[in-house]
């Protein structure tokens, strides 16, 4: 069924675990959330992708009967760029680093508690919102910034290589905006985690790396020969390009 059209922000949650569901339901609703959920990785698809679908946020499990989570954010993406927060059983690094290459925003190890799943789910909101906000009709020029071949609109949120749009996550957008904005400085993986991220992370945490390393692909960028972001050793990460 279609979510629900009341003004609630509506979340699809694809677990098989009922009982957790029906704990994320009981702990979200109260909270002005509206929560559908499916069992089966075919069904979540579905639901995800159906055309008079309008979610603001997917709560993705990994392993799932039918197909598992990876195949199904997979056939998501296909479609839309609506925020997915991905759950792994055992917090295992391989899943994390798969799920936010397939194009995961964010990512929750079980178990969690449901404080800390809200607080993820309002990051990764917050960092989708720019997305739908109309623009006003008085609203100054947006803001472009250029790079090469690159064409990057803050306002829009939208990034052009010569005359393709980039299909990408709202994490990658704020990252390469972010690059971007620092042209020909270095900005650190901490830097990089407070603005992409907003929230707190653990200072051994990879994952903008593998951000970095999605963001390249789409840019058809090489990091051994890059024209768009190198890497520093032992700094982080700094935006570069002809002019």
């Amino acid at each position: 069924m279609p979510p629900p059209s009341d003004g609630r922000t509506r979340i699809l949650m694809i677990d098989d675990d009922r009982k957790l569901c029906r704990l994320v339901t009981t702990y979200l609703e109260p909270l002005g959330f509206a929560v559908s959920v499916v069992h089966t990785g075919p069904d979540g698809v579905e639901q995800a992708t159906q055309a008079d679908a309008a979610w603001h946020a997917v709560i993705l499990d990994v392993m799932l009967p039918g197909i598992d989570g990876f195949e199904v954010l997979k056939r998501i993406r296909a479609r839309s760029q609506v925020p997915v927060l991905m759950l792994t059983a055992r917090g295992d690094e391989t899943d994390r680093i798969v799920g936010l290459e397939v194009g995961a925003d964010d990512y929750l190890p079980k178990t969690f508690s449901t404080r800390e799943l809200l607080a993820r789910l309002r990051a990764v909101l917050r960092r989708s919102a720019a997305n739908s906000a109309p623009a006003a009709a008085t609203a100054a020029p947006p803001a472009e910034i250029v790079i090469g071949a690159l064409h990057l609109n803050l306002d829009a949120r939208s990034a052009v290589m010569e005359t393709t749009p980039l299909a990408l996550t709202p994490v990658e957008f704020d990252l390469l905006a972010s690059l971007a904005r620092a042209r020909g400085r270095v900005k650190t993986r901490e830097a990089l985690l407070d603005e992409c991220r907003d929230r707190n992370y653990d200072v051994f945490d990879r994952s903008i790396d593998v951000h970095v390393s999605s963001l390249r692909k789409k840019l058809g960028d090489d990091a051994k020969e890059p024209r768009y972001i190198r890497t520093v050793r032992s700094a982080g990460y700094m935006m570069v390009g002809p002019e």
